[in-house]
Protein backbone atom coordinates (compact mmCIF):
# COMPACT_ATOMS: atom_id res chain seq x y z
CA UNK A 1 0.00 0.00 0.00
CA UNK A 2 0.98 3.41 -0.82
CA UNK A 3 0.15 6.83 1.45
CA UNK A 4 -1.52 9.63 0.68
CA UNK A 5 -3.49 13.04 1.58
CA UNK A 6 -6.57 14.52 0.53
CA UNK A 7 -6.98 18.59 1.45
CA UNK A 8 -9.35 20.96 0.66
CA UNK A 9 -9.48 25.17 1.90
CA UNK A 10 -9.88 23.82 5.15
CA UNK A 11 -6.19 22.76 5.30
CA UNK A 12 -4.64 26.04 3.80
CA UNK A 13 -1.30 24.35 3.86
CA UNK A 14 -0.26 20.76 4.46
CA UNK A 15 3.33 18.87 4.24
CA UNK A 16 3.26 16.39 1.41
CA UNK A 17 6.57 14.83 3.43
CA UNK A 18 5.73 10.84 2.66
CA UNK A 19 3.11 11.42 0.85
CA UNK A 20 3.24 9.31 -2.64
CA UNK A 21 -0.28 10.74 -3.66
CA UNK A 22 -3.00 13.65 -3.20
CA UNK A 23 -6.42 14.90 -3.35
CA UNK A 24 -7.53 18.35 -3.18
CA UNK A 25 -10.75 19.53 -3.82
CA UNK A 26 -11.30 21.33 -6.85
CA UNK A 27 -15.43 22.02 -7.32
CA UNK A 28 -18.63 21.55 -5.57
CA UNK A 29 -22.09 21.61 -6.90
CA UNK A 30 -23.03 23.51 -10.07
CA UNK A 31 -20.84 26.22 -9.57
CA UNK A 32 -18.36 26.59 -6.28
CA UNK A 33 -14.62 26.68 -6.63
CA UNK A 34 -12.16 25.58 -3.70
CA UNK A 35 -10.14 28.76 -2.98
CA UNK A 36 -6.99 26.59 -2.40
CA UNK A 37 -7.28 24.09 -5.12
CA UNK A 38 -4.51 26.17 -7.33
CA UNK A 39 -2.33 26.33 -4.13
CA UNK A 40 -2.69 22.42 -2.81
CA UNK A 41 -1.88 20.95 -6.75
CA UNK A 42 0.91 23.22 -7.19
CA UNK A 43 2.24 21.91 -3.59
CA UNK A 44 1.67 18.60 -4.70
CA UNK A 45 3.52 19.01 -8.00
CA UNK A 46 6.48 20.38 -6.27
CA UNK A 47 6.67 17.94 -3.66
CA UNK A 48 6.52 15.13 -6.30
CA UNK A 49 3.44 14.02 -5.23
CA UNK A 50 0.65 11.93 -7.85
CA UNK A 51 -1.89 14.89 -7.82
CA UNK A 52 -5.55 14.20 -8.21
CA UNK A 53 -8.81 16.52 -7.58
CA UNK A 54 -11.95 15.88 -6.57
CA UNK A 55 -16.05 17.42 -6.73
CA UNK A 56 -18.01 17.34 -4.37
CA UNK A 57 -21.44 16.63 -5.48
CA UNK A 58 -24.66 18.25 -4.95
CA UNK A 59 -27.07 15.59 -6.03
CA UNK A 60 -30.12 18.66 -6.51
CA UNK A 61 -28.05 19.69 -8.86
CA UNK A 62 -27.54 19.13 -12.69
CA UNK A 63 -24.99 16.33 -12.90
CA UNK A 64 -23.80 17.48 -16.81
CA UNK A 65 -23.18 20.95 -15.41
CA UNK A 66 -21.45 19.54 -12.70
CA UNK A 67 -19.32 17.08 -14.74
CA UNK A 68 -17.94 19.95 -16.78
CA UNK A 69 -17.56 22.34 -14.06
CA UNK A 70 -15.54 20.02 -12.40
CA UNK A 71 -13.09 19.46 -15.43
CA UNK A 72 -12.79 23.04 -16.39
CA UNK A 73 -10.82 23.29 -12.56
CA UNK A 74 -9.46 19.87 -12.23
CA UNK A 75 -6.97 19.66 -14.55
CA UNK A 76 -4.68 16.16 -15.65
CA UNK A 77 -4.60 13.53 -12.76
CA UNK A 78 -6.60 11.39 -10.92
CA UNK A 79 -9.86 11.97 -10.84
CA UNK A 80 -12.99 11.51 -8.00
CA UNK A 81 -15.89 12.41 -7.01
CA UNK A 82 -17.20 12.61 -3.26
CA UNK A 83 -20.71 11.27 -2.92
CA UNK A 84 -22.04 11.53 0.58
CA UNK A 85 -24.65 13.92 0.72
CA UNK A 86 -27.96 12.85 -0.72
CA UNK A 87 -29.67 16.58 -0.89
CA UNK A 88 -32.68 15.23 0.19
CA UNK A 89 -33.40 13.21 -2.55
CA UNK A 90 -34.15 9.45 -2.53
CA UNK A 91 -31.47 6.87 -2.94
CA UNK A 92 -32.55 6.00 -6.52
CA UNK A 93 -32.13 9.58 -7.42
CA UNK A 94 -28.76 10.16 -6.15
CA UNK A 95 -27.51 6.88 -7.84
CA UNK A 96 -28.73 7.92 -11.13
CA UNK A 97 -27.50 11.58 -10.49
CA UNK A 98 -24.06 9.78 -9.55
CA UNK A 99 -24.43 7.39 -13.02
CA UNK A 100 -24.52 10.31 -15.14
CA UNK A 101 -22.25 12.80 -13.70
CA UNK A 102 -19.81 9.66 -13.75
CA UNK A 103 -20.51 9.15 -17.57
CA UNK A 104 -20.23 12.71 -18.36
CA UNK A 105 -16.51 12.73 -16.76
CA UNK A 106 -15.89 9.70 -18.58
CA UNK A 107 -17.06 10.79 -21.82
CA UNK A 108 -15.10 14.58 -21.65
CA UNK A 109 -12.03 13.22 -19.66
CA UNK A 110 -11.68 10.03 -21.41
CA UNK A 111 -11.52 8.22 -17.92
CA UNK A 112 -13.71 6.90 -15.53
CA UNK A 113 -13.99 8.39 -11.71
CA UNK A 114 -13.22 7.01 -8.53
CA UNK A 115 -15.90 7.49 -5.99
CA UNK A 116 -15.28 8.03 -2.35
CA UNK A 117 -18.12 7.62 -0.44
CA UNK A 118 -19.04 6.21 3.38
CA UNK A 119 -20.19 2.88 4.26
CA UNK A 120 -23.65 4.12 5.46
CA UNK A 121 -24.26 6.13 2.54
CA UNK A 122 -24.03 3.49 -0.09
CA UNK A 123 -25.52 0.78 1.71
CA UNK A 124 -28.80 2.92 1.66
CA UNK A 125 -28.34 2.65 -2.13
CA UNK A 126 -27.10 5.56 -3.22
CA UNK A 127 -24.50 4.37 -5.09
CA UNK A 128 -26.48 1.86 -7.15
CA UNK A 129 -24.71 1.16 -10.14
CA UNK A 130 -21.60 2.05 -9.65
CA UNK A 131 -19.63 -0.88 -8.44
CA UNK A 132 -17.56 -0.99 -12.07
CA UNK A 133 -15.57 2.15 -10.52
CA UNK A 134 -12.68 2.15 -7.92
CA UNK A 135 -14.08 2.67 -4.26
CA UNK A 136 -12.16 5.28 -2.26
CA UNK A 137 -13.80 4.43 1.05
CA UNK A 138 -13.79 7.14 3.89
CA UNK A 139 -13.59 5.41 7.13
CA UNK A 140 -11.60 7.28 9.30
CA UNK A 141 -11.16 4.52 12.58
CA UNK A 142 -11.26 1.44 10.37
CA UNK A 143 -7.48 0.12 10.74
CA UNK A 144 -5.25 0.79 7.44
CA UNK A 145 -6.52 -0.80 4.85
CA UNK A 146 -9.69 -2.89 6.55
CA UNK A 147 -12.14 -0.64 5.48
CA UNK A 148 -15.39 -2.57 5.40
CA UNK A 149 -16.71 -2.53 1.96
CA UNK A 150 -20.01 -1.40 1.42
CA UNK A 151 -22.21 -3.07 -2.00
CA UNK A 152 -22.07 -2.30 -4.57
CA UNK A 153 -18.49 -3.02 -4.31
CA UNK A 154 -16.36 -5.98 -3.11
CA UNK A 155 -13.25 -4.33 -3.12
CA UNK A 156 -11.87 -1.21 -1.95
CA UNK A 157 -9.21 0.71 -3.89
CA UNK A 158 -8.57 3.87 -1.24
CA UNK A 159 -9.36 3.87 2.22
CA UNK A 160 -9.44 6.71 4.21
CA UNK A 161 -8.35 5.87 7.65
CA UNK A 162 -7.66 8.84 9.33
CA UNK A 163 -8.98 12.72 9.68
CA UNK A 164 -6.14 14.33 11.99
CA UNK A 165 -3.73 15.77 11.73
CA UNK A 166 -4.88 15.86 8.38
CA UNK A 167 -6.87 13.27 5.96
CA UNK A 168 -4.93 10.23 5.44
CA UNK A 169 -5.18 7.72 2.74
CA UNK A 170 -3.48 4.49 1.47
CA UNK A 171 -3.92 2.68 -2.02
CA UNK A 172 -4.07 -1.02 -2.19
CA UNK A 173 -1.35 -1.15 -4.98
CA UNK A 174 1.16 0.58 -6.42
CA UNK A 175 2.28 4.30 -7.40
CA UNK A 176 2.28 2.85 -11.06
CA UNK A 177 -0.95 0.87 -10.68
CA UNK A 178 -2.61 4.49 -9.16
CA UNK A 179 -1.15 6.61 -11.94
CA UNK A 180 -2.58 3.79 -14.31
CA UNK A 181 -5.73 4.63 -12.90
CA UNK A 182 -5.73 8.37 -14.29
CA UNK A 183 -4.30 7.27 -17.56
CA UNK A 184 -6.96 4.44 -18.39
CA UNK A 185 -9.55 4.75 -20.90
CA UNK A 186 -13.29 5.44 -20.37
CA UNK A 187 -15.09 1.99 -20.88
CA UNK A 188 -18.35 3.90 -22.55
CA UNK A 189 -20.32 4.60 -19.50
Amino acid sequence: MIQGIDVSDWRPSVDWNGAVFGFARATEGDTETDPAFDRHRAAMERAGVLSGAYHVARPAGDPAVQARHFLDHAGAGLLAVDLRTSDGLPPAEVAAFARRWCAEVGRLAGVSPIVRTVRHFAAEGNCEGLGELPLWIAAPGRPMGKPAVPAPWTTWALHQYSNSPVNLNVFAGSLEELAAVAARESRGR
